[in-house]
């Protein structure tokens, strides 16, 4: 008999599209691998959708993004209900979805960041912060969502002259020029390098990374042999510092100008919609997109 999974996605989080997307392409493939498949639109009372399914699910494969679903807490109620589930734990979940957390496990494991700090509007305002480029992003919050670039002092007035939209503070972080790379890690081994190219986008924004056309993702990137082994070295180390499990994807700048490479993060839901960047990593290794899906499933289990 073919195990029984439930697709959580949807959610409630900003990034609840991004999730519905991502949901539909696994159901779909799960389906075409034989699993029997229990769609749940994920809400707060998850426990109770979880409960009432029967037979009881094998597996919960988790397609949720965003604050949640990806940040420890859907990962320690699956536990609590003994419950086998795709991607990373409780630990890895929490410290990666914080972006001032995981930078200083990037840091003990000595891989390349840029200089970042946590900031108040009023310590930008008196120029207690780092002077522009720079970058400011959410603490807690994924597909870019609140992402802005600021490269000089007339855009940084101009933000600070705009209602303040993140809060008590936001994490500032060096505005590092160049490319954009992103390497899968599946189970701790580091997949093909990809480079985003994001035309007349500033940066691997919302909409270059879910609209059709917004990016084109570059695989293998064009890059040298010693790039490559550093990208991928650096991806599996991010990896073991926060004891990831199954599929992440970790994203970097490299500035060729300086040879300067800096991680920006590590995803550990990384999305798995048409446009994402999981499934042409798989794709190059020779996985189709229904049997990287059915991989996660096979690798769940409780206490990751």
């Amino acid at each position: 008999m073919s195990k029984h999974v439930a697709v959580i996605y949807g959610g409630w989080s900003t990034e609840r599209e991004v999730s519905l997307s991502s949901g539909r392409e696994c159901i779909k493939a799960l389906r075409e691998k034989g699993y029997q498949v229990t769609e749940i639109d994920a809400t707060r009372d998850l426990a109770a959708q979880l409960t009432a399914i029967d037979p009881k699910p094998d597996v919960i494969f988790n397609a949720l993004h965003g604050r949640w679903g990806e940040d420890g807490a859907v990962q320690g109620l699956l536990e609590i209900m003994d419950i086998p589930y795709t991607h990373s734990g409780v630990r890895a979940s929490a410290i990666a979805m914080d972006k001032m957390s995981a930078k200083a496990m990037f840091m003990e494991y000595d891989i390349p960041c840029a200089r970042h700090v946590w900031v108040t509007r009023d310590e930008i305002a008196t120029g207690a912060a780092l002077p522009p480029p720079y970058v400011l992003k959410p603490n807690n919050e994924g597909s870019s969502v609140g992402v802005e670039i600021i490269l000089t002092a007339e855009e940084e007035q101009n933000m600070l002259a705009r209602d303040w939209v993140h809060g008590a503070g936001v994490m500032q972080e060096e505005f590092v020029p160049g490319r954009e790379m992103t390497v899968a890690v599946k189970d701790g081994e580091a997949m093909e390098v990809i480079e985003i190219l994001t035309g007349n986008h500033a940066f691997y924004d919302f909409e270059s990374k879910y609209a059709q056309g917004g990016s084109e993702h570059v695989v293998p990137a064009d890059i040298s042999d010693d790039l490559r082994t550093k990208l991928r070295q650096n991806a599996e180390a991010a990896y073991r510092a926060l004891g990831c499990r199954g599929i992440a994807r970790a994203d970097f700048r490299y500035d060729p100008k300086h040879d300067r490479l800096a991680i920006l993060e590590i995803n550990t839901q990384p999305g798995m919609t048409p446009t994402s960047l999981v499934p042409d990593a798989a794709r190059h290794d020779g996985f189709s997109f229904a049997d990287i899906v059915a991989w996660m499933v096979e690798d769940a289990s409780c206490e990751r």
